[in-house]
């Protein structure tokens, strides 16, 4: 039994809810829905209960399921969080919390086990779960004749709208330095390309910036560098070992004023918390932003020979330290281990 979607119920779970159909964004959207989650906390008790599972396996979504795996210890269910959150980069006073909560925690980045081990979490690494995907794709680097940049503005309708036209004006104003270089704007799901077309006909007047119809891999394949907002895809970009300036446009004042003072990490993407380092040019940041350094360090990306050796020579080295795909079978060990634990137990 489980919580979930189709997915989940069409691998033949038996779903107690599915909560994915009530997804909230924002403080009045949680505010509004506490009366659904404290229903199907209540609900879970009733199930654990009645009918222990050997072990608990919640997927993400710590504000549910840190509270859910306490009420699983209360009636003797282990429970194992996939993945750990990413508490060392906003919250890591929450740590505490979570070590007396969960059995295990299942870290998916190398520096995360060490963290949460200090801190008294049992912690197991197993690895990415993208490198699975990954696995897939043959490994390139960027050819010498390359000239394109993938521009890669983010999934959601409100996260294009909110960087695309940014991009394409940093781009814009670097495209005669750069000799007028093709620039392609990938996503993967088709339902946004119109919107990508009509805000490139309006922002991206004089650059030869066309939607990419190829798969994402096709394009990262035969790319020089990307512009990128900060995202998983910054994985994909270090399978093809590319050279990337990476944003993270933050929603307005408040969020920045957030960010400043509750963000511990040094670093924001993901590439960069790998090398320990700022491998990639990273700017989170609210408004208008810091557009001529931003344009300064496009043209590095592209055009400096020096820097992009050094840039490359890192992200070989980041890419060795995400280690080997794997992920999902690596956690089915240490649940299946846990489970057996459960079955030679008393009682």
């Amino acid at each position: 039994a489980g919580l979930g979607g189709e997915r989940l119920a069409a691998e033949g779970v038996e779903l107690l809810a599915r909560p994915v159909d009530r997804a909230v964004m924002g403080l009045a959207g949680v505010l509004g829905s506490l009366g659904y989650y404290v229903d199907l906390l209540e609900r879970c008790a009733a199930h654990f209960r009645a009918a222990p599972p050997d072990v608990l396996v919640p997927v993400d979504s710590p504000a549910l399921h840190v509270p859910l795996a306490r009420i699983a210890r209360r009636y003797g269910v282990s429970s194992a969080h996939f993945v750990a959150p990413q508490y060392w980069g906003w919250a890591p006073w929450r740590a505490r919390g979570y070590a007396s909560a969960f059995d295990r925690a299942l870290t998916i980045l190398p520096f995360e086990k060490p963290w949460f081990e200090r801190r008294g979490v049992r912690a197991v690494h197993v690895g990415h779960p993208l490198l699975d995907h990954l696995a897939r794709e043959p490994v390139t680097r960027p050819a010498a004749g390359a000239r394109a940049i993938v521009l890669l503005c983010g999934s959601r309708r409100s996260v294009i709208e909110r960087n695309l036209p940014w991009m394409l004006a940093r781009l814009s104003a670097v495209d005669l330095e750069l000799a007028h270089p093709p620039i392609v704007i990938a996503h993967d799901d088709a339902a946004q390309h119109p919107l990508l077309a009509a805000l490139v006909a309006e922002h991206g007047r004089g650059l030869d910036a066309t939607i990419a119809t190829a798969g994402l891999h096709a394009e990262l394949a035969r790319a020089r560098t990307a512009f990128a907002v900060s995202g998983t895809v910054l994985l994909d970009l270090l399978h093809h070992r590319l050279p990337a300036v990476v944003l993270y446009r933050l929603g307005g004042r408040r969020e920045e004023w957030i960010g400043k003072r509750f963000v511990t990490a040094p670093w924001f993407s993901v590439t960069n918390l790998l090398a320990n380092e700022e491998l990639l040019p990273e700017f989170g940041f609210s408004g208008a932003g810091p557009a001529g350094v931003v344009e300064r360090a496009l043209v590095r990306a592209h055009a400096d020979p020096d820097w992009r050796a050094h840039c490359r020579a890192g992200l070989e080295r980041a890419a060795e330290r995400l280690g080997p795909p794997g992920a999902a079978r690596r956690a089915a060990r240490v649940v299946l281990g846990l489970a057996a634990d459960a079955e030679g137990s008393p009682g």
